[in-house]
């Protein structure tokens, strides 16, 4: 479903995105190869841009595909990028490919996420961590934003709460200032309205060294008496012509410590 309301003209449309990239007519012009004053003139509706520039101002605007969609419509052409549901035949090489990189990553934790953070594939290790949660949290559709953060949740598990919540809302601010998402802002309200409890003196031992002896935030997380650390990486597709495969992430879990490690080789297949 598109985000953006496609009755608003495709100049209005391509200047807010404009404005969003801190370009101005002219920097747009020279990367487009077109000039300030076609630009001017498409903001304005006075020029009716081609098919053509519209693709290509969104090219350099770095427009997300969802979007690109909306300006063509906008400037009333049809839609080039389909919406292929996931479990689509067409998309079949797609998922086979996610499941064998899942599977290739244990025991380490992974998952993909869609553009609302709705968990669409996930290995043992993410299964691993969800042990013991409540049904209601882990009744499909599954949201990796709100299993983290929710009271009854991993939240009371992580160890840095507020620094890896910090670091997740801010992340999810980031896309929405991108992709101006109905569904995502959904999301962050409910998960940034949850509340922050304090936390008692933790039961398991506190990790070797200092509080963060790594090359990124880590997230802490508690597992049968042992506290777990990961740094996470994201990782999406190159140059996506599909809407459903431009908004996959696949998110990994690298092991922070060598305890983590060690620990979760010993859990075996």
């Amino acid at each position: 479903m598109t985000t953006v309301a496609v009755d608003k003209g495709v100049g209005a449309l391509l200047r807010g995105w404009r404005e969003r990239r801190r370009l101005s007519q002219l920097e747009l012009a020279l990367r487009a190869d077109s000039s300030a004053r076609h630009i001017s003139f498409v903001e304005t509706g006075r020029s009716r841009p081609s098919e053509e520039m519209v693709l290509r101002l969104a090219e350099h605007l770095d427009v997300p595909v969802r979007e690109r969609n909306a300006l063509l419509l906008a400037a009333g052409y049809a839609p080039q990028y389909a919406e292929t549901p996931l479990d689509d035949p067409a998309l079949g090489a797609l998922r086979e490919g996610i499941e064998r990189l899942l599977a290739g990553y244990e025991p380490y934790p992974a998952l993909v996420v869609d553009g609302s953070y709705t968990v669409v594939a996930a290995n043992r290790g993410i299964t691993m961590l969800l042990d013991g949660l409540p049904e209601h949290l882990l009744t499909p559709p599954l949201n990796a934003m709100r299993i983290t953060l929710h009271p009854e949740g991993l939240a009371p598990r992580i160890r840095n709460l507020r620094e890896w919540r910090g670091h997740l809302l801010a992340q999810m601010e980031r896309q929405i200032a991108l992709v101006r998402s109905d569904a995502l802002r959904v999301v962050y309200d409910e998960v940034a309205g949850y509340p922050v409890a304090e936390r008692e003196a933790p039961d398991a031992p506190e990790p070797e060294g200092s509080p963060y002896p790594y090359f990124a935030l880590p997230l802490q997380v508690e597992h049968n008496g042992r506290v777990l650390s990961f740094v996470s990486s994201i990782s999406t597709f190159n140059t996506p012509l599909d809407v459903t495969v431009a908004e996959l992430a696949i998110e990994t879990f690298l092991p922070a410590d060598p305890a983590t490690v060690k620990y979760l080789q010993s859990l075996g297949p």
